[in-house]
């Protein structure tokens, strides 16, 4: 792991909100809504890493023994949220955690737009923690994409369509989250964007015929061959071209005159 946590750093475009929000079926309103209370829209800090949160009660149970007291009497880990204040730059702590135990440390950092606590990393759809902190360096979008996916996983899909803002606070950040007012602050982020126009998302509008592949040709209808029936198994006679009946007509005629004709004689 690149202990500076610089990557990429790819900013949202204007149509991640609403192609994002269309994965679960909300508008750009309630993204908005979301990233606001959660990074105040932002998923990198000044120098380009990833806005993370480092939670010394989270590494507290993710370590145990020598580790654990190694944490433990460095000031990283603790027993229980809250008992002394954060700094303003979770980096530092970050860094002597990684030393300690790197996925450990990980798992106990939130990352990114929706600030997904490490320890969700297969809930946001990685294979591994340090999987899940590269992507985060990487792209903003991904940083959603993965929210989205914890978000389904703990089927809070719903309370954000519904705008139970209470429901999916608590589903969200946990039993506590009256204590940071999540819903309140949720529900007044959305009514403020929804006064603000929505950026044009074209699977809302009709679909270009452009970009519609045109239907495959419809198959030959197949030409009925008539079977023949049991009284009709012999081959047919071929019919008489018309006028052979007369041209033998008259054969026959003018070779009567002729015997006629021979027979005064």
């Amino acid at each position: 792991m690149d202990m500076t946590f610089r990557g990429a750093a790819r900013r949202l475009d204007d149509i991640d909100l609403p192609k994002l929000g269309a994965r679960i079926g909300v508008g750009e309103d309630e993204m908005h809504a979301f990233l606001d209370v959660e990074t105040s829209g932002h998923g990198f800090d000044a120098v380009g890493r990833p806005v993370i949160l480092f939670e010394p009660h989270v590494f507290y149970r993710n370590l145990s023994g020598a580790k654990r007291a190694q944490a433990v009497a460095a000031g990283l880990a603790y027993p229980k949220w809250g008992e002394k204040p954060y700094p303003r730059d979770s980096y530092p702590r970050l860094r002597a955690a990684c030393a300690i135990d790197e996925s450990a440390a990980l798992k106990s950092a939130s990352w990114g737009l929706g600030q997904v606590l490490g320890e969700n990393f297969k809930a946001a759809g990685f294979l591994t923690v340090q999987a899940m902190a590269e992507a985060m360096m990487a792209d903003e979008a991904l940083q959603l994409g993965a929210a989205i996916d914890f978000i389904v996983a703990n089927r809070l899909d719903d309370n954000l369509r519904n705008h139970d803002w209470a429901a999916f606070a608590k589903g969200y950040n946990g039993a506590g989250y009256r204590k940071n007012s999540y819903d309140t602050r949720l529900a007044e982020a959305y009514r403020k964007w929804s006064r603000i126009k929505d950026t044009p998302w074209p699977s809302a509008g009709p679909v270009s015929s452009a970009v519609v592949p045109a239907a495959p040709p419809e198959p030959a209808k197949p030409i009925a061959v008539p079977q023949p029936t049991a009284a009709s198994s012999a081959p047919p006679v071929p019919a008489a071209r018309p006028g052979l009946w007369a041209a033998l007509i008259a054969a026959i005629l003018k070779l009567s005159a002729i015997l006629k004709l021979s027979g005064r004689k």
